[in-house]
């Protein structure tokens, strides 16, 4: 489906007001945005074979629509359910440097945001970042040019997995793929967009998953945790931690599907490799086998 097949079918948006401009930073869809009669919005056409890497655009239709209720998400304005086509309301915000979404203040604001979605409206579906690595292992094993240890690196997950399961927690809406390109600052709050693979699931993966993706140090989870829950206890810690290195293998194998299926021009080996370094070097960290016993003994 082209732009202009989508914007034919949206009310209202035909004749020569309206103005249209890619935006980049995607690299599983085409996104663009539209103006038009004063307002802006954003088009979301979904790229090829997204259910192999667990996308549903059904699901992120709703958990959108749920987390815009909480004031972090974008307005939903129409979705083209054949199409899986998406289309929300401009923000008018700003991206943030690494630099800036580390620092003390953009932290806790950026927790608010965690915690007001989190205690949101529910989401349909489940997710589970060891689930999600079973999965995309499963589809790739025989195409993509998987590292030689990647059976240990998978058993090192179902270990980390297992001592989380140990004293699980409750499921709340989760974004799952909290990069710094989804988040934008529109002076008042911080908003996320890209809802693509969100669900219910535990909301130390996205603590952890944001951790890792901003490269917080030590000081910087503590921050976050401390904005997030009030305090930052032992087990809260060793929870983000190991979710940091769930995130990365995940992370990693999604480039793997990404290879094998993707038609965009992005070297998604490279982009897998990273993330295998970093779930290996996180996995020598001799602190590993504490946050294992603190998480598994949580209370």
């Amino acid at each position: 489906m082209t732009l202009q097949d989508v914007i034919a079918r949206i009310p209202g948006w035909t004749g020569t007001g309206v103005v249209t401009s890619e935006l980049g930073g995607g690299i599983t869809n085409l996104n663009y945005r539209v103006d038009v009669g004063g307002e802006s919005f954003v088009i979301r056409i979904p790229g090829k074979d997204c259910e192999l890497l667990g996308i549903d655009r059904h699901r992120e239709y709703a958990c959108t629509l749920a987390a815009s209720r909480s004031g972090v998400a974008p307005e939903v304005v129409q979705f083209l359910e054949a199409e899986g086509v998406l289309v929300t309301r401009f923000i008018a915000g700003r991206g943030m440097s690494p630099d800036e979404i580390r620092q003390a203040p953009v932290l806790r604001r950026v927790a608010a945001s965690l915690r007001r979605f989190h205690s949101g409206a529910p989401f349909p579906g489940i997710f589970s970042a060891f689930e999600t690595v079973l999965e995309y292992l499963q589809i790739c094993r025989a195409a993509a040019p998987l590292p030689a240890r990647i059976d240990w690196m998978a058993d090192q997950a179902a270990a980390i997995h297992q001592a989380m399961q140990a004293v699980p927690r409750p499921r709340c809406p989760c974004h799952n793929d909290l990069l710094l390109a989804n988040f934008l600052d529109d002076g008042e709050l911080i908003r996320i967009i890209d809802w693509e693979y969100a669900a219910m699931g535990d909301p130390y993966f996205d603590l952890g998953n944001f951790a890792v993706h901003q490269g917080l140090d030590d000081n910087q989870e503590m921050i976050m945790l401390e904005a997030y829950f009030g305090q930052a206890r032992t087990p809260d810690l060793a929870r983000l931690k190991l979710m940091k290195m769930l995130s990365d293998l995940r992370e990693a194998m999604w480039g793997m599907v990404q290879v094998t299926i993707s038609e965009l021009d992005y070297d998604f080996v490279a982009y897998g490799q990273k993330h295998f370094d970093r779930y290996v070097q996180q996995l020598q960290d001799p602190r590993l086998s504490r946050w294992l016993a603190d998480a598994a003994h949580a209370t």
